[in-house]
């Protein structure tokens, strides 16, 4: 026996293919899912991934013809991979090249790993972006997701009695579903309420009066949506007993501004999670209780920060984009699938003990979503920060990119609240006046902001979108005079 696999012997239901014994839980006053594992000398947990990483590229190599295609034409074996730094040496997997390989092998593309009809779930991408991207889920791999997700939300505190009410999407979206089996596994009442109908937040606020639930899923902008409402409905959003808010699908649960006010608004604690849908379980990143920044369960879903450049690893420290590997699933395993996020990790451990790397600042940006004005480098989520941080921020904002002949600019459109209005036109000259300081501060280049009054702009309850780039509008006006 390989010392490897001594090491992963000890590791608690740590096998391939991954068995769960459906039956187990903690008992409530453990702070730990499964404490070996969670609270191990890195190095060991980092032997025993070594030895999955080996039997999940075997796995692949054997069953996926995109995967054996991809590393023979970069001269990569399974067996060769021997340390976590020869993995660094595998070829990165992006979107583009999974929604390639479905165009050609429709619908699950040639990376499907069992036989399709052993699928028995469906999701995938919006397409908003492009081809849509189907998830072919096996009954085997939905109960992974079940599995790793409880032992992520035990951490954040969440136990059997525990009411989770879920906030967000039920359709092709995988957080929904990703957080009503998670919390089902640990046994707590689960409220799938979800969102998106004409008038549902309405309701949802009588229903959150009335049931009085614990724990809050969903993503930021649609909590504070949620609480303007049912201030709008003579409601504080802090009647409804929530003590935590769990969020994943946008950047801003890890951003101290917007992390402030929800929690001011509905005086529950905040944790940060989410990764990306196609190496569900997503949670593979998220916070614990102890709410230092978001842990990277890297025995879930092993997670490589690296540089975008080189695809290798940056040392703890600094800052880059994740890579992903799946480490349990096997109907779609993902092998290095690129992000684009951005992030900053550092080393462990927490202080609720466990020995993951910490991403003190969560995932903070896209890669693709940074654009340059007059030379400077700047990310939506930066903007983000400082808008929502000023006194008498009305709860909305956007962000405008255009162009006058050849200089980029940058608008900021600023809602002001109703004090702010209510003290008349020198509140918001002032507003303005600060959020322009902040912004050339924090950005290092000028940006106009225009206040607008209360309920201007749209509100949503999914992921917000609030980047409006009229670049391409000016160069197509110019081509044709």
């Amino acid at each position: 026996m390989t010392a490897e696999a001594r090491v992963g012997r000890r590791m608690e239901q740590w096998g391939w293919p991954s068995r769960y014994d459906e039956t187990y839980r903690p008992d409530p006053r453990e702070a730990h899912w499964f404490r070996e594992r969670e609270t191990m000398p890195p190095a060991e947990r980092d032997a025993a991934i070594t030895e999955r990483i080996r039997e999940v590229m075997r796995w692949c190599w054997d069953r996926a013809p995109f995967y054996r295609r991809k590393w023979e034409e970069a001269g990569i074996h399974p067996d060769g991979i021997r340390t976590l730094e020869d993995f660094e040496q595998v070829p990165v997997v992006t979107k583009e090249e999974l929604r390639l390989t479905q165009a050609a092998h429709p619908p699950f593309g040639d990376y499907l790993c069992v036989d399709e009809r052993e699928v028995a779930h469906l999701h995938g991408t919006s397409g908003t972006t492009g081809r849509p991207t189907a998830f072919g889920i096996s009954h085997e791999d939905w109960r992974v997701i079940a599995n790793e997700h409880a032992r992520v939300m035990w951490a954040m505190g969440i136990r059997p009695d525990d009411t989770v009410f879920i906030g967000s999407y039920f359709s092709l979206y995988m957080g929904s579903w990703g957080t009503l089996v998670g919390a089902e596994r640990l046994g707590a009442r689960v409220f799938p309420f979800g969102a998106g109908a004409a008038g549902q937040t309405r309701r949802a606020v009588g229903w959150l009066r009335e049931m009085r639930p614990t724990a809050f899923y969903g993503t930021p902008s649609y909590a504070l949506h949620l609480a303007e409402v049912a201030r709008e409905e003579g409601v504080d959003p802090q009647a409804f007993g929530i003590r935590k808010l769990f969020f994943s699908g946008e950047p801003g649960a890890s951003i101290p501004a917007i992390r402030g006010k929800i929690e001011a608004l509905y005086g529950g604690a905040v944790l940060d999670s989410g990764s990306m849908a196609e190496i569900s379980p997503w949670m593979n990143l998220a916070e614990s209780a102890a709410r230092v920044g978001m842990l990277v369960w890297q025995d879930i879903v092993y997670c490589e920060v690296s540089d975008p450049r080189t695809y290798r690893r940056v040392p703890y420290g600094s800052e880059g984009t994740p890579i992903y590997t799946t480490l349990h699933r096997r109907s779609q395993p993902m092998v290095r699938l690129l992000s684009n996020d951005l992030t900053r990790w550092e080393a462990g451990p927490s202080p609720c003990g466990r020995t993951y790397p910490i991403l003190p600042r969560g995932i903070y940006g896209r890669i693709d979503d940074m654009f340059t004005i007059r030379g400077e480098n700047v990310y939506p989520s930066a903007i983000d920060e400082v808008v929502m941080a000023l006194p008498g921020y009305g709860g909305e904002h956007r962000i405008v990119i255009s162009r006058e002949e050849a200089m980029d600019e940058l608008t900021v459109r600023v809602e002001y609240d109703g004090p702010t209005e209510a003290r008349g036109q020198a509140a918001i000259a002032e507003l303005r006046r600060r959020a322009e300081s902040e912004l050339r501060t924090v950005l290092g280049v000028g940006a106009s902001v225009i206040p607008v009054s209360p309920g201007t702009l749209e509100r949503t309850e999914f992921k917000a979108r609030r980047v409006i780039d009229d670049r391409d509008l000016w160069r197509e006006a110019r081509r044709a005079t």
